[in-house]
């Protein structure tokens, strides 16, 4: 099996690994015995790591410090040079594959290793020099380590060989690590016109070069990284094949430097987004408390792969004995304008006892409301290996773990050590409170009682996990919350955070946590240096201060505000109406057009062909006794017609033939979709159910090529599509008003808005970024998917019936029901304006289709007609 067992978080946190050597490992001079096991042996700073081959057996640690002896020996095989290690004790791993504690064995034993390709003799040179440096205090030891990665840096060139083209020229290439949580992989950046390549040091990752396309990116953040301005974040568009890195650089200078030249490229084209903007959305109502507060952690330099500045949030619920989570009780909520260690009276007047009897600089708090450990204590079920990493191969005590939600906001409001807060996972619905599961089945150890741990208990108001998370969410984003939360945010990112403000506010933590307290660059002392970046591993940083004036209150009534984060692209169109077509016996429900025919469908269950140069029918059939939905063009001439006798029909244009039809729903088709890439065919029917087909065409085959069921609670009134990378996401509206995004591979459902009226039309914006969706309560709503929440929400006076999108700035609005009867509205949704309103019918307009080669839009309504428009751009 090629995959490899050997992760970076097998070693100890920012362990340095080197090199591996494919080797025989056996505790014998030979290696014709038993024990005998090839595999591959990882050289690392502190260790050396044998990987066997065969997975029956588990990985075996050797600790540079548990050496008593490294010698080279000759082998009583074929007398060529091993090299002999005793040690004093070793740890296997991974035992049966089972993610668990390390199995130390503490007994003296030797073991030989067999080098299949490379030098003993060069080999144990290497190793002589790392079990040297681990006789050393971790400062020096750090020193020699970092010494000698240097020399191996200065011998590292990346490959030109890596790039996507030979003609591409290299502007800079710097030394770079890529941090993820407790690991630092270290590696070689080369910046070119079009590309960022990272070249990693080892062959850990899973391809030897990681490449990411200027044009591919959105965001850039430059990040703090142990007290040190070193780091930055890069977020890409979902098609890039890196969508998310985060970088740190050997200086700032250095990191600034690369942030400039991707700044300045014109292949880069990021996502502008203003904190004021983003404010006033929150205070509007149109960013959700959750992605407010993630959206604030991300500008304080907080990160999910950076445990010492993992993003936080508030415990905002008190109660955790009711049977019933009553958010209407203002007894439910804890007092969010007090830091946590302020919520007790009586712990509160100890610890400033304890404070007016300190020296300068002073602290109320000896420990941190954020930092690895406390971030681990709650995702140690869902990220075990992580605990094991930051722990040498241990879970803690099984009464000292995440045990029960009650007892552990109890601790917090008694202990005079416990003043932590929580992580995103407490409010994240999309996870389902999968990190209070066991769902790996480790064994984590007995309670003094006796009792396993396992799952986390949960207050008696949750059923379940999920049930658990969600009713945290909806206390966050509750009345109570949204009119307080700006008092938790004065205290963690405000003007509350640090100074005399600080102290009045009871929030005042150990002066090395706060950012600018201590210059580590200046900090030259080796022993001095080290003290600090192990106290802020273990005691955490205080977030960037963002703010320094009170935070803005949340407006609790939801109000309509502009979309940010887009470019100015402001035009609109001419609209000229140069054909009215009436073929159909009752209301149209789709019209398409093809080169120079426009062929429709209607409740009259007939199909139209309508050629647009002789202004004249061509084609006529009657598909079906019942209403025709829908239809598309599924290459040039074909057409796929969805109708209520719960089949689609295939129609071939060119010879005026019915070329199949099948049966493909329990109930009515309702819409369909055409993917000309990928040459599927999607459909969503009243059954609840969305089908993806892959053999439509090939007569007798659509059944078998049925490839996807979507299954839905009701009706499913649209359906639209993003790409991500090389994957599919549909986009699906149901009758009921819910909006939900589909992983077509693997089946995910997310949840990504809701209408308050049956959802009568999707479509993609914005390049991909936002999807459009319109009711029949007359909410047209735009989400942006990133977040999956809403940027912009828009009140028509009628229903909306029918959406068409440009392809750049301007959506067309279709007026359907009600006042609106016959309406056509146009919006420029880049400066979020309506351009213009028209009369376009006599009633609902079921369906509007831009056809870009002839620069015309083609309505068709429930008055039976359909109207072709001629467009001309105009700024």
């Amino acid at each position: 099996m090629d995959k490899s067992r050997f992760s970076l978080l097998l070693l100890e946190p920012g362990e340095i690994y080197f090199e591996d050597f494919s080797c025989t490992l056996s505790d014998k001079e030979s290696v014709k015995v038993d024990s005998a096991r090839q595999g591959w042996l990882k050289l690392c700073s502190k260790s050396l790591v044998f990987e066997p081959r065969d997975w029956a057996y588990p990985l075996v640690k050797l600790q540079f410090k548990d050496c008593d002896a490294l010698s080279v020996v000759k082998s009583h095989d074929d007398s060529n040079y091993i090299i002999k290690i005793k040690i004093k004790q070793f740890a296997e791993m991974l035992v049966d594959n089972v993610l668990a504690p390390y199995k130390f064995i503490y007994e003296k034993k030797d073991f030989f290793i067999f080098f299949h390709f490379a030098s003993a003799e060069e080999c144990l040179s290497q190793m002589e020099q790392l079990q040297r440096a681990s006789t050393l205090h971790a400062p020096e030891h750090n020193s020699m380590v970092a010494t000698i990665l240097h020399s191996r840096y200065m011998r590292m060139v990346f490959d030109p060989v890596m790039m996507d083209d030979f003609t591409e020229e290299i502007i800079c290439e710097l030394q770079a690590e890529k941090i993820s949580p407790l690991v630092r992989h270290q590696g070689k950046l080369a910046l070119t016109s079009t590309t960022i390549y990272f070249q990693p040091f080892s062959n850990v990752e899973s391809s030897p070069v990681l490449k990411l396309k200027l044009s591919h990116l959105k965001r850039l953040y430059k990040r703090r990284f142990l007290l040190r301005q070193v780091g930055l974040e890069i977020y890409s568009s979902e098609e890039s094949s890196v969508p998310h890195i985060y970088l740190t650089f050997q200086s700032e200078r250095a990191r600034d430097r690369i942030y400039k030249i991707l700044e300045d490229s014109p292949y880069v084209n990021l996502e502008r987004a203003h904190a004021e903007e983003i404010t006033l959305q929150w205070q509007n109502g149109i960013v959700s408390n959750y992605d407010y507060l993630m959206y604030l952690n991300c500008l304080a330099d907080r990160s999910k792969n950076d445990l010492t500045q993992y993003p936080v949030f508030p415990w905002v619920v008190a109660d955790y004995t009711s049977e019933v989570l009553d958010l209407n009780k203002v007894e439910t909520f804890r007092d969010i304008s007090k830091p946590m260690g302020a919520l007790n009276p009586d712990r509160l007047e100890k610890l400033k006892e304890r404070y007016d009897e300190m020296c300068d600089p002073k602290f109320l708090y000896g420990s941190h409301y954020s930092a690895p450990g406390l971030v681990l204590f709650y995702l140690v079920r869902k990220y075990p290996q992580y605990m094991l990493c930051l722990q040498n191969g241990r879970f803690d005590h099984p009464d000292r773990m995440f045990n029960s939600v009650k007892d552990v906001y109890n601790n917090c409001l008694r202990n005079m050590s416990d003043f932590k807060e929580l992580v995103p996972e407490f409010y994240d619905t999309d996870s389902k409170g999968d990190f209070l599961v066991n769902r790996y089945e480790i064994d984590f150890g007995e309670r003094h009682d006796g009792t396993k741990v396992n799952n986390v208990a949960l207050p008696p108001w949750a059923s379940s996990p999920e049930d658990f998370v969600v009713k945290l969410r909806e206390a966050l984003e509750s009345e109570y919350i949204s009119r307080h939360l700006h008092l938790w945010i004065d205290l963690i990112f405000g003007y509350k955070q640090r100074g005399e403000e600080a102290v009045k506010a009871n929030n005042v933590f150990h002066h090395v946590c706060y950012e600018g307290a201590v210059d580590l660059e200046r900090v030259y002392d080796m022993n001095d240096r080290h003290a600090l970046e192990v106290q802020i591993m273990e005691f955490g940083q205080v977030p960037k201060q963002l703010f320094t004036k009170p935070h803005v209150r949340k407006i609790i009534q939801r109000v309509p505000a502009p979309m940010c984060c887009v470019e100015q692209n402001a035009y609109s169109y001419e609209m000229e109406c140069v054909d009215v077509i009436r073929l159909h016996k009752e209301a149209v429900t789709c019209a398409v057009r093809q080169g120079t025919r426009v062929i429709s469908v209607g409740k009259d269950g007939a199909l139209k062909v309508y050629d647009t140069t002789q202004r004249k029918q061509i084609r006529s059939v009657i598909l079906s006794t019942t209403p025709l939905s829908s239809c598309v063009m599924v290459g040039d001439n074909m057409v796929a017609v969805g109708s209520w006798d719960n089949e689609i029909y295939l129609y071939d244009v060119e010879y005026g033939r019915v070329v199949e039809s099948f049966r493909a729903h329990d109930d009515s088709v309702s819409c369909l979709l055409w993917l000309d890439k990928e040459r599927l065919l999607i459909s969503g029917g009243c059954d609840g159910v969305v089908r993806v087909w892959s053999h439509v065409g090939h007569v007798g085959q659509a059944l078998r090529g049925l490839r996807v069921e979507l299954d839905h609670d009701v009706n499913v009134t649209t359906v639209t599509f993003r790409r991500r990378r090389n994957e599919i996401d549909l986009i699906t509206g149901t009758s009921d008003g819910e909006v939900f995004i589909w992983d077509v591979q693997t089946r995910e459902l997310t949840k990504i808005c809701a209408h308050t009226s049956a959802v009568s039309s999707a479509c993609l914006v914005l390049s991909g970024d936002r999807v459009v969706t319109a009711s029949g309560d007359g909410v047209m709503n735009v989400t942006d998917l990133s977040v999956s929440h809403s940027v912009y929400q828009k009140h028509f006076p009628a229903a909306v019936s029918s959406l068409c999108w440009d392809g750049s700035s301007v959506l067309w609005v279709g007026g359907g029901g009600g006042d609106g009867n016959g309406a056509l509205l146009q919006w420029n949704l880049v400066t979020v304006t309506q351009l213009s309103e028209i009369k376009a019918h006599d009633d609902s307009i079921n369906s509007i289709h831009f056809d870009e080669g002839s620069k015309t839009l083609i309505t068709a309504s429930k008055d039976k007609t359909i109207k072709i428009w001629q467009l001309k751009k105009v700024s």
